[in-house]
């Protein structure tokens, strides 16, 4: 089914329901979500397409209008897209800027150097596509989403967070742990050590 958008666009709910399944490779239980009201609210927001427009899974700021998602990925990820589902009236976030593989990130660090920025339009359908930078977000493992501003409300709500992309397992790293002998013990090679002696006998 073709949706209208308040972009102007025309944009296909089926093709863009099957491309949106990334919230299947985050790491759900490592999300942190800064300046949520109410805490564990943040996680919600990364829910199956169908359930996009479930307005009862939602998270609100707190003390003013940013809210900041830390999103670490099970794997490596190329991102390509995301649509954005913002609460009604004015409470919809103006922008969200993204940044690649930075764990851990503050409100104190948002103004460094910003891989991406978005200006976001009102989308209460979830249809809106905003693209990606490929190759910026070739080989993602964290993702970091800094969201601000609204059209006028003190706090920010967002009910869907959609991405695309391709996901690729992480390799695997094993530990491989190895005892050299620098002079060899005796005690350590009995057999030897006996059939040494009956050699010299």
């Amino acid at each position: 089914m073709n949706h209208q958008c308040q972009c102007g666009d025309t944009h296909n709910e089926g093709e863009l329901g099957v491309q949106y399944n990334l919230y299947q490779k985050i790491d759900l239980s490592n999300v942190e979500c800064l300046n949520e009201s109410e805490e564990g609210t943040g996680v919600k927001v990364f829910k199956p397409w169908e359930e996009r427009l479930t307005r009862s899974d939602f998270v609100e700021s707190d003390v003013d209008d940013e809210i900041l998602f830390n999103i670490p990925f099970t794997g490596n990820v190329k991102l390509k897209g995301i649509i954005i589902v913002g609460g009604p009236g004015d409470t919809h976030p103006s922008s969200v800027k993204l940044f690649k593989n930075r764990p851990g990130m503050t409100f104190d660090e948002v103004e460094t150097e910003v891989d991406q920025t978005i200006e976001l339009v009102r989308d209460q359908i979830g249809v809106h596509e905003y693209p990606i930078k490929v190759v910026k977000f070739s080989s993602v493992n964290h993702l970091t989403l800094h969201f601000t501003g609204t059209a006028g409300a003190d706090k920010t709500r967002i009910d869907y967070i959609g991405l695309k992309g391709e996901w690729t397992a992480a390799p695997r790293q094993g530990v491989v742990i190895a005892t050299y002998e620098l002079r060899p013990q005796a005690s350590d090679h009995p057999q030897e050590q006996e059939d040494f002696t009956r050699e010299i006998q």
